[in-house]
């Protein structure tokens, strides 16, 4: 049974008492109203989900009812009726909140099937709304996981750069979590009610990526059949993420810029000019500012988007937010895969951390899963982890020595490895290790917080 509540407001006894038999067979709860105010009484006392109004009664009339609708009384779909119906009069009581009119006299189906046709945009209203909520709660800038000064500071930042519609330019290695940070800008700013749309400048060969950005008109090439909106158009008072930003082509570098500077595109094959009103974030694990002296990236491109710069540490450089990382990503998979694995075990919590993660948060993320998948303990253990990842520290180092050639970035790491290698030989006693290093208690302490050394 329906167990929706319905209020029927209307001056005519017989329609009342004909609405009232119709519904309740059809499943609904049905109160009663003889007038505007009568109804508005019974608002007071009780909620209901869909109000059938007549427009011309005594005392308080269908308008003025609508007129004296506030907060949660609101909130009700409404569906107005008259047998004096003319086109003004339904646009006028939309326009104060109506879903839809109906002409009087109407036959019953006309009547129930406007009413499935309301419980089924309410339906949709409010999935809609729980979609939105959870996207909101998703790419909170609080569910940027991590501890680490890097971190905190990146949320901050977050928090400022949102409510402003500048460009971004977002910085950061393959896997740090670039797009999750531009969501978090998108969905913490005034613009989170409308859409932020993505795209990879990287993964769509230029002559398509041109019109997916800007639209075309028909007939501008073979194939186009109709006008089509681009997706600056589509993202209309919203945001758009341009990742991959390093891989523009010359000339779409230049449309880019012209966007930029004057909030206008033109879809191909017109020459009219339309103006937009979108934020643009753009992304890329280049480093622009080496690519620009190359001649492979526009300077002054470089700078309109480089206003508020955001960049992204790798997961190396804050190797203790690695436990908080594990924990999120044992629940996310126990959620999603249903499973019921209690954590990690110590061993295999610090092989994890001194792993050097070239593929950062994402390639941790994807390990997590596997482990939890293979595992057939109550705790992902050392043997659970994949074999390159259980390799030790000085295999790692050895290998990035065979690929990186910077010797500041290979003091670093070989001392970081020392660092660790002197905690692990004095137990965690942090005065023996700086001894043992040769280097101040406090410079000690710098730096196991610089490289993020759980102890």
């Amino acid at each position: 049974m329906n167990s929706k509540q319905i209020l029927v407001i209307d001056d005519e006894e017989n329609m009342r008492h004909f609405l009232k038999s119709l519904l309740v067979k059809e499943g609904y709860e049905v109160s009663l109203a003889a007038d505007g105010l009568e109804g508005l009484q019974l608002l007071e006392e009780q909620i209901f989900d869909i109000i059938l109004c007549d427009i011309r009664m005594p005392n308080m009339d269908g308008l003025e009812f609508l007129k004296n609708l506030h907060g949660e009384k609101a909130s009700a779909t409404i569906i107005t009726m008259s047998a004096y119906g003319t086109i003004d009069l339904a646009i006028e009581t939309m326009q104060l909140g109506a879903y839809d009119y109906i002409s009087k006299p109407f036959k019953p189906p006309e009547i129930i099937l406007t009413l499935k046709k309301a419980e089924e945009r309410e339906r949709l209203r409010r999935e809609n709304l729980v979609l939105r909520q959870e996207v909101e709660r998703k790419y909170n800038f609080h569910n940027i996981i991590g501890k680490s000064p890097q971190i905190l500071s990146l949320c901050e930042m977050i928090k400022k750069i949102a409510q402003h519609k500048t460009p971004v330019l977002i910085t950061g290695e393959s896997g740090t979590g670039k797009e999750l940070v531009a969501k978090a800008i998108h969905y913490n700013s005034p613009r989170s009610s409308r859409i932020m749309l993505a795209i990879n400048c990287s993964a769509i060969p230029e002559t398509l990526l041109e019109s997916e950005l800007f639209g075309y008109k028909k007939g501008a090439f073979t194939g186009a059949i109709s006008n089509r909106k681009g997706l600056f158009e589509e993202a209309s008072e919203g945001s758009i993420l341009l990742d991959e930003i390093g891989e523009l082509s010359p000339a779409l570098q230049v449309k880019l810029l012209r966007v930029l500077q004057d909030g206008e595109i033109r879809r191909l094959g017109e020459q009219r000019p339309i103006h937009i009103d979108v934020r643009i974030i753009a992304a890329t694990a280049k480093d622009l500012s080496r690519e620009v002296p190359r001649g492979t990236f526009r300077e002054d491109l470089f700078y309109r988007l480089n206003v508020l710069p955001v960049h992204i540490p790798p997961l190396r450089e804050r190797a203790g937010d690695i436990p908080l990382l594990v924990d999120h990503f044992i629940q996310k998979c126990n959620d999603s895969c249903d499973l019921h694995i209690e954590g990690i075990t110590p061993p295999a919590l610090k092989i994890l951390i001194n792993y050097r993660w070239p593929g950062n948060v994402r390639e941790l993320e994807n390990v997590i899963e596997r482990s939890m998948v293979m595992t057939d303990n109550e705790k992902i253990g050392e043997q659970d982890l994949p074999e390159s990842i259980r390799r030790n520290e000085s295999d790692a180092v050895d290998d990035a020595a065979e690929t990186e050639y910077s010797i500041k970035k290979m003091e670093k790491m070989m001392e970081e490895k020392l660092i660790r290698k002197a905690l692990e030989r004095t137990r965690g006693n942090k005065s023996r290790a700086a001894r043992i290093l040769e280097i101040s208690y406090p410079a000690l302490l710098s730096k196991i917080n610089d490289y993020g050394i759980e102890q």
